[in-house]
């Protein structure tokens, strides 16, 4: 078996401990001399072509990351902005190294804003953590200062305009979040 058919079994990477043990590490070495093989963080790599894809193996490059803000946006289809990068939230107590590529911003959060809305989805052949439609709206109002009160006013009248949103859930998530009062007036003064 070659490196690049057990990348494909593989998920679209390989460790370099793995490639020891099914002993591709020479195929792995030559192929990242070659461009044909990226590293992807420290003890990760993936095909060239695999990282081209839309969707990234986010479980992979940040273990426990949760697509949020604009990618969380983006995928429930709030927002006409494309991201620049992929945004991942990670617990602000935990450090991780960064790839080269792809763009990644990580956004801190405490652990009961992390684990608040979850959800697991399947993009492009990848399960991923991202953040529901709720907790997606709660964050363009708590972040609305750091992207811009357009960007935030238009998540959320795409949101109320959605009929598979849940008000009950959005004030729950709200008021943890510390924004019961903003999304009231907003609501107010949108409906």
């Amino acid at each position: 078996m070659n490196i690049t058919e057990y990348i494909a079994r593989n998920g679209g990477y390989i460790s370099s401990a793995e490639a020891k043990k099914a002993s591709l590490y020479d195929q792995l070495l030559y192929g990242t001399r070659t461009g044909r093989i990226v590293r992807v963080r420290r003890g990760v790599y993936a095909l060239n072509n695999v990282l081209a894809k839309q969707m990234i193996d986010v479980e992979a490059l940040v273990p426990g990351g949760v697509l949020c803000l604009y990618s969380a946006w983006s995928y429930h289809e709030l927002t006409t902005q494309i991201p620049q990068a992929y945004h991942i939230a990670i617990e602000r107590t935990r450090r991780v190294t960064l790839p080269v590529f792809p763009p990644i911003e990580l956004s801190f959060m405490t652990q009961k804003s992390y684990e608040l809305g979850v959800m697991e989805v399947e993009i492009d052949g990848f399960k991923v953590k991202v953040y529901d439609l709720e907790k997606s709206a709660c964050d363009a109002i708590k972040y609305r200062n750091k992207i811009g009160l357009d960007v935030s006013s238009e998540i959320f009248k795409n949101y109320l305009s959605r009929k598979d949103r849940d008000i009950t859930r959005l004030y729950e998530y709200a008021s943890q979040l510390h924004v019961g009062k903003k999304i009231d007036e907003l609501i107010k003064y949108m409906l």
